[in-house]
């Protein structure tokens, strides 16, 4: 069984920058690539950013692009989303995920089979 768990979320102000991190259990973690989503109030679950199994490739929604950041250490079992410049329509829950291929199959939330709980992030204005 694979767990994910999200950390570093967070209160902050537009223009602050927050790196959040999913620590993954399991073997298999470098094998599958992995995705980040978010979910705002009343809102859909929405796809943020995706990268494949060895990091060399890294994917984002338009709405983020140039100012998030995924990355990857298969060492730590980890994935990472650096958020720069954050606004007010940031806010969200953020949730990692991880896809059900090694590389990177599309935003739909359909691709990926592990979620995390989680991490909220609040960008006041």
């Amino acid at each position: 069984q694979v767990q994910l768990v999200e950390s570093g979320g967070g209160l902050v102000q537009a223009g602050s920058s927050l790196r959040l991190s999913c620590a993954a259990s399991g073997r298999t973690f470098s094998s599958y690539a992995m995705g980040w989503f978010r979910q705002a109030p009343g809102k859909e679950r929405e796809f943020v950013a995706a990268i494949n199994w060895s990091g060399s490739r890294t994917y984002y929604a338009d709405s983020v692009k140039g100012r998030f950041t995924i990355s990857r250490d298969n060492v730590k079992n980890t994935v990472y989303l650096q958020m720069n410049s954050l606004k007010p329509e940031d806010t969200a829950v953020y949730y990692c995920a991880r896809s059900g291929r090694g590389t990177y199959s599309g935003p739909s939330r359909g691709e990926y089979d592990y979620w995390g709980q989680g991490t909220q992030v609040t960008v006041s204005s």
